[in-house]
């Protein structure tokens, strides 16, 4: 299931970055040292009282062509009134309630959404007084922030989850393989859809997703039960999609979320751009199966080394994945389609693959013996055991004497030992490094 959305909207230089920031804890931050993951800083996850949600930060959108701000912010309050549940309007004291603050509540006023209005940089109790004049805006109560010292985030966030939705749950089945198709505009998407479904499709019904825009289509093939999760909506909605394509990284984001399987579909005669490693880069995140879909693999002028170069340049700009099989394909033709859902099937079992504890041991202690943990000034870190905590994707616990001392060139060499054990195909692994206790 999908979180709620919230998105930060507000004119330039009102502090949205770094509200985002405080609100999901730096946890943009690329933590893993894997070459070639890129980012777009507009999206994270967060919690408060136990609820988890989505975050946009609009002004991390990028809107090419005029440099107008007032053409900025309306965009991005339209991308807000679409994709958000509750909308956190970001104002500032120092300047005061702007004309451009005023035209942005009118949009936010008309789409009947819930708005929360914080007011950043009242950085000390004297400047208390200047949130008065922003309750002109109608919104009620202005929340007082700074976002510099961090105060006022905790009663920003009380009040913008009281507003959230209930979670909406899932009604499938858990054998039900849920398969997201994610890609920029024109890769091919829908024509994707559509084929995999044919004239033999057996459509119980048309449900609506638990998003606004995705739709789900179950099916079943070979005795295999599917749910197509189609983010086709991605390529309408009027102006704001046409203007520019990282709007469209919202619905992907939305569709993985849902997702035991996520398609990355390529356009193989146009090649990769790096529109195309941002949204693959949230299915790595999310921690999903995967694989990469090169379409309209018809029209590509081909010799015998075509397939492979291509294949090199998937491996070169997703560094990050290439745990990921690649299908080639055409939608169009059907060329090689019969190849998709057996990959897509072997992957989703590798999603769910669990390992027995004495043999990840066994296998871990190997990798050991053959290249032991560096030292580091003078301190050998020591393995005491592993164990699989989690599916979904295959997450490991390995206890240590000194997690500090466990560096990221051998957790990567760890990881590599267990998927040439293991395979893991399709499937990214989480490794996690824990202080031994007398408990464990």
């Amino acid at each position: 299931m999908s979180r709620p959305v919230v998105a930060i909207v507000g004119r330039p230089n009102v502090g949205k970055s770094t509200i985002f920031n405080r609100i999901i804890g730096d946890r943009l931050a690329i933590v893993e040292d894997k070459p070639g993951i890129t980012r777009d800083r507009i999206y994270g996850t967060a919690e408060w009282n136990g609820i988890p949600f989505s975050v946009i930060d609009t002004g991390g959108i990028e809107i090419d062509g005029e440099d107008a701000i007032l053409k900025s912010i309306r965009m991005q309050a339209e991308l807000a009134i679409e994709e958000a549940d509750v909308i956190v309007f970001m104002c500032e004291a120092k300047s005061g309630l702007t004309n451009a603050d005023e035209e942005v509540a009118q949009i936010l006023f008309r789409s009947g959404k819930p708005v929360v209005v914080a007011v950043n940089k009242v950085d000390n109790l004297s400047r208390m007084d200047e949130i008065y004049e922003f309750y002109s805006l109608g919104f009620g109560d202005p929340i007082a922030m700074s976002g510099s010292h961090g105060t006022g985030v905790g009663d920003l966030l009380d009040a913008v989850t009281v507003l959230l939705p209930e979670k909406e749950e899932e009604h499938y089945d858990e054998d039900v393989i849920k398969v997201a198709l994610i890609g920029r505009p024109n890769v091919g998407k829908s024509s994707l859809v559509n084929a995999i479904l044919g004239e033999e499709r057996v459509i119980v019904s048309d449900i609506a997703g638990t998003t606004r825009d995705a739709i789900d289509t179950p099916f079943e093939r070979d005795g295999q039960k599917y749910v197509l999760i189609d983010t086709a909506g991605m390529r309408k909605r009027g102006k704001v999609y046409e203007t520019t394509e990282k709007y469209s990284v919202m619905r992907a984001i939305k569709a993985i979320e849902r997702a035991d399987v996520v398609l990355v579909v390529v356009n193989g005669e146009e090649g990769i751009i790096e529109q195309d490693k941002h949204i693959a880069g949230y299915a790595h995140d999310a921690g999903k199966a995967s694989l990469f879909v090169v379409n309209k693999w018809d029209v590509v002028e081909k010799d015998d080394k075509t397939m492979q170069q291509f294949t090199q340049k998937i491996r070169d700009h997703f560094l990050f994945m290439t745990y990921s099989p690649i299908v080639y394909l055409s939608a169009k033709t059907k060329q090689r389609l019969q190849k998709l859902l057996p990959v897509v099937q072997h992957v989703s079992e590798q999603h769910a693959l669990r390992i027995q504890t004495h043999i990840l041991n066994d296998i871990v202690s190997d990798a050991v013996a053959i290249n032991p943990p560096p030292t580091d000034k003078g301190r050998r870190m020591r393995i005491n055991y592993a164990t699989q905590v989690a599916v979904k994707p295959p997450t490991m616990v390995i206890f240590v004497n000194d997690p500090e001392l466990m560096h990221f060139s051998y957790e990567r060499y760890l990881e590599n030992k267990i998927r040439a054990a293991f395979n893991f195909e399709g499937t990214p692994i989480r490794i996690f490094t824990r202080r031994k206790t007398d408990k464990d």
